[in-house]
């Protein structure tokens, strides 16, 4: 520790520290002579050296540090011809899914500008994003089947910081930023491994309860949300701590607070309106309406960023239908911390949510020893996309339905009764 810091900046160099360390042996419970891959924002160096340090600690035999720069990406759109939005680095991600295949870990930093693309051409992020999806589904393909331990944390980080604290000084504004991360991830008491493992044991109860209740289908109620999931045959409710395909135990994000499943891919039908914006791909949706039939969008409407919506959804056959459902208490703490994040990994895990696009195998019974084909006979859909947007309120009402449509509350005005 440097004896010239304040100890305002000391106290927060331990609890970077911490969340280092806590995401090496938690988050992705790195094993002696696991390589690790890293992506982080130019601005989470610090971070990321610090993620580096301890997975050596713990045996690592090589990091991989890959950073992205904003100013960077912004060149491009300022710059490039018209021609360079449909192409991505294949090699780079074909390179990342060898590695995963030969057994690396992936730890992703996140923290990127939410609003980083929101002047740009919508078609331009949209034609970008798919050249990217489809080029990254080589190693998305991996991570979001659980073949290898992976974990997200987040880096605070001055763009980010300014959008989640807009009247506050720069300064000040990332000061509380990384208080609230810390605050969210579990790393600022003295144990945070003994936190995430008490978190961890409340979240598997709640899947076992779920589990064992086998719901045909959940309902959600709420102003401007009239929403029927039908949940995939042999669904399984997941949470908290999992096993990878690889045997080890990791936490996928960090924070989470979440239980979910697999709706199937036929069985969705309503409407839903989002409770919070989402930040994707640097452009931010506002205020997102859909409707349903038969799983499938037919009507999409947004505030803002209704272009970029639109672009998503036509991404492939699968973009327009659901991939998880998740369940998550108004009363967590991010939500009770009162900040919109602009961050789907934080905004997802304080209110309930269901995402477009991949579905996960490990939220069906055996789905690890699964192929596509039975996965797909079972309703997962499969898509280059998964991405989360927020449902849940205070006001939210959510009910399980069995086969023959009778009812059991689980949810009520945000909170689980079940």
């Amino acid at each position: 520790m440097n004896l010239s810091m304040s100890p305002a900046a000391a106290g927060q160099a331990v609890k970077l520290d911490r969340l280092a360390e806590t995401a090496v042996r938690v988050g992705l419970n790195l094993r002696k002579g696991q390589e690790l891959v890293v992506t982080a924002p130019i601005e989470a160096l610090d971070l990321a050296r610090r993620v580096t340090e301890h997975a050596y600690r713990a045996g690592a035999s090589l990091v991989t540090v890959l950073l992205s720069d904003d100013e960077q990406t912004l060149a491009r759109y300022r710059h490039a011809p018209d021609e360079a939005f449909d192409v991505a680095p294949g090699w780079l991600y074909e390179g990342m899914a060898q590695a995963y295949k030969q057994g690396a870990a992936r730890l992703a930093i996140a923290g990127d500008d939410p609003r980083l693309l929101s002047a740009q051409d919508a078609d331009r992020v949209s034609r970008a994003n798919r050249a990217r999806s489809k080029a990254y589904s080589p190693a998305l393909e991996l991570i979001s089947s659980f073949a290898i331990n992976w974990t997200i944390i987040a880096a605070a980080t001055p763009a980010w910081a300014r959008c989640v604290f807009p009247n506050d000084p720069e300064d000040r504004a990332l000061e509380k930023l990384w208080d609230a991360i810390f605050s969210a991830s579990r790393v600022d008491g003295s144990d945070p491994v003994g936190e995430w493992t008490r978190h961890n044991a409340a979240l598997a109860r709640r899947t076992a309860t779920l589990n064992d209740r086998r719901f045909h289908a959940l309902h959600f109620k709420a102003q401007g949300t009239d929403l029927t999931v039908g949940l995939a045959d042999d669904h399984e409710w997941a949470g908290g701590a999992s096993t990878a395909k690889n045997g080890i135990v990791c936490n996928a994000n960090m924070p989470t607070e979440e239980v979910f499943t697999t709706p199937h891919r036929e069985r969705v039908n309503g409407y839903v309106r989002a409770s919070k914006p989402l930040s994707y791909m640097g452009a931010l949706i506002e205020d997102i309406s859909v409707r349903f039939e038969a799983g499938r969008i037919v009507e999409a409407n947004a505030r803002a960023g209704a272009d970029v919506l639109r672009k998503v959804l036509e991404t492939d056959e699968g973009a327009s239908r659901l991939g998880e459902v998740a369940l998550v208490p108004h009363a967590s703490p991010i939500s009770k911390s009162g900040l919109l994040f602009f961050n789907t990994l934080f905004d997802e895990n304080a209110a309930s949510h269901i995402a477009l696009g991949q579905a996960y195998s490990k939220c069906f019974v055996n789905g690890d020893r699964m192929s596509e084909t039975e996965l797909a006979a079972r309703g997962a859909n499969r898509s280059l996309i998964h991405i989360d947007w927020m449902i849940g309120s205070g006001d939210m009402d959510v009910d399980g339905l069995d086969s023959s449509g009778a009812r059991t509350a689980v949810m009520r005005q945000g909170e689980f009764v079940i």
